[in-house]
């Protein structure tokens, strides 16, 4: 499993690697647990910033369709099927419990529930040839990965309805137009522009960082009062942590 997905780590960068190109890095229930653990554990490694991407052609087809299908129709794979199933939901749950910067970078084909794991990353790149399908209704199956929820968040309802009911291709620069992600680079770029977004991460201070992160994903589901009280509590934390007034400190003296 290692040869399919890699983990490296460079100073507080973490970088975690679809590596089976031949076949469009397919996401079976062995590369889902291996994408749950690493996560998991750049996580313990404290990994100010990881930076999710793919070798290959295309950065995913998702699911193994063949594969799904016999789990569907063969009544010997029940298990195995809700086992699978499962899977996705954890690997959301181990990326959106990750206090560091998620950065992924797309390019070619990314599709389905390879798209929708993607949704809890914090910024999202991608190349020009990036090509996004939601195929699942199309196909009579649902979606994953809090997708229904994490999709009309970023897009809006009406954006995201139209994308998981209508089924349809969207390519990069339509994604950059409705906010979906957030720069559109060459596919010669991307590693580049990755790696610069990263960097810039790695700048910042861990606490506040790993605190906004935080109450940014939190907030909308909390009330006006709960979102005021706990930025000031963020502020409070911040400000005696030490951080704050070495950072400010050097600023001034610049």
């Amino acid at each position: 499993m290692e040869n399919t997905v890699l983990y490296q780590r460079e100073g507080a960068l973490g970088k975690i690697t679809l590596n089976n190109p031949e076949k469009s890095n397919p996401l079976s229930l062995e590369v889902l647990r291996e994408l749950i653990r690493l996560f998991r554990f750049s996580r313990e490694n404290n990994d100010l910033c990881v930076i999710y991407c793919a070798r290959g052609k295309n950065f995913t087809f998702g699911a193994d369709l063949k594969d799904g299908y016999d789990l569907i129709v063969n009544t010997a794979r029940r298990s195995e099927a809700a086992e699978d199933l499962m899977a996705w939901q954890e690997l959301t749950t181990a990326m959106m419990e990750h206090p560091g910067v998620i950065i992924v970078g797309y390019h070619g084909w990314i599709v389905g529930g390879g798209f929708e794991h993607t949704l809890c990353c914090d910024l999202r790149i991608a190349a020009d040839d990036t090509m996004i399908m939601l195929p699942e209704i199309d196909l009579g199956i649902f979606f994953s990965n809090a997708s229904t929820k994490l999709l009309p968040r970023i897009v809006g309802e009406g954006r995201a309805k139209e994308m998981m009911m209508m089924g349809g291709v969207m390519n990069a620069e339509e994604a950059f137009r409705i906010g979906l992600v957030n720069r559109v680079c060459s596919v010669e770029e991307l590693d580049e522009v990755l790696q610069d977004y990263a960097g810039k991460i790695a700048t910042k201070d861990p606490l506040a960082l790993a605190l906004a992160k935080k109450t940014i994903n939190e907030a909308q589901e909390r009330s006006l009062e709960e979102v005021l009280y706990r930025e000031f509590r963020g502020m409070m934390q911040t400000g005696q942590s030490g951080g704050a007034e070495r950072r400010i400190r050097s600023f001034l003296k610049k």
